[in-house]
């Protein structure tokens, strides 16, 4: 039996992925046969098959039988772009032009870093969500959220399958006062991977958000996995401070000038 290793297949698929998008394989172009390609990367036909398989599933290239596997025009791509600046205006603007599929819903006990996160009581039931929402039947987000029994009751199920949970949980009266975000960066597992429709391995945009109320309360936590290939984030900024205290700064916060330290306003942005 040939033994695939993931790791090479992921760096064949990168590196002409990485060809297709920059230009430097054009649409059009005939891609080298599978035996051509085993021997100038020095992998296995079954590795590149896989690698090529992917790129296929993309839409970045075409296989013809008995011509070859040829480049597809990538332009321009659909994609959906985060506003950090005002993220809940950009999620009911999005809730309108995607479409979510729930494909968990429950009440329980929540893990360890969410209790830590939301300052939540010890056994607190809270209600935890799994959703994927796609864009033009392409899926490009995995969105798990856990938000505190006494709200989650506010709405149904089928409300969080067709509306933004910030959106319901404004709706329930609460007042968003303050979210702690974090970006990074990740690989999906074999679950993920197959929900999102990407090679088990691919490189995903990941976020974490604590959102909190007006009374310090924890409202809702989210654990979200982005394609970056369907989804990017962008926030606005501004020049900002006086002398060799300018900086760039989000638009609509400040900086201390006489310290340099982003001003109280930037943590308290609604989310």
């Amino acid at each position: 039996m040939v033994s695939i290793e993931p790791s090479k297949t992921q760096r064949l698929y990168l590196l002409l992925k990485d060809q297709i998008l920059s230009g430097v394989l054009p649409p059009g172009h005939r891609l080298p046969s599978e035996p051509d390609l085993a021997v100038q990367h020095r992998l296995s036909r079954v590795t590149v098959r896989r690698a090529l398989d992917g790129l296929a599933r993309e839409g970045l290239i075409r296989r013809q039988p008995g011509a070859g596997t040829f480049v597809l025009d990538t332009s321009p791509r659909k994609s959906v772009i985060g506003d950090l600046s005002n993220m809940l205006a950009h999620l009911v603007e999005m809730g309108r032009t995607t479409r979510v599929r729930l494909v968990a819903f429950r009440y329980g006990t929540a893990p360890a870093p969410v209790v830590e996160a939301l300052r939540l009581a010890e056994n607190e039931i809270v209600q935890h969500a799994v959703r994927v929402r796609y864009i033009d039947d392409t899926p490009f987000s995995h969105l798990t959220t856990y938000v505190p029994e006494r709200i989650g009751r506010h709405y149904s199920e089928a409300e969080l399958a067709s509306t933004p949970l910030l959106a319901l949980l404004e709706r329930s009266g609460i007042a968003l006062e303050r979210a702690v975000q974090t970006i990074t960066a990740t690989l999906a597992g074999p679950e993920i991977a197959a929900e999102l429709g990407v090679e088990v391995g691919a490189p995903l945009l990941a976020m974490t958000r604590a959102v909190h109320d007006s009374d310090g309360r924890g409202v809702e936590y989210l654990s979200a996995l982005y394609r970056p290939d369907k989804y990017a984030f962008q926030m606005e900024m501004s020049r900002t401070g006086i002398g060799p205290d300018r900086r760039w700064s989000p638009s609509g916060t400040g900086y201390a000038p006489a310290t340099g330290r982003r001003a109280a306003s930037q943590s308290r942005r609604r989310a």
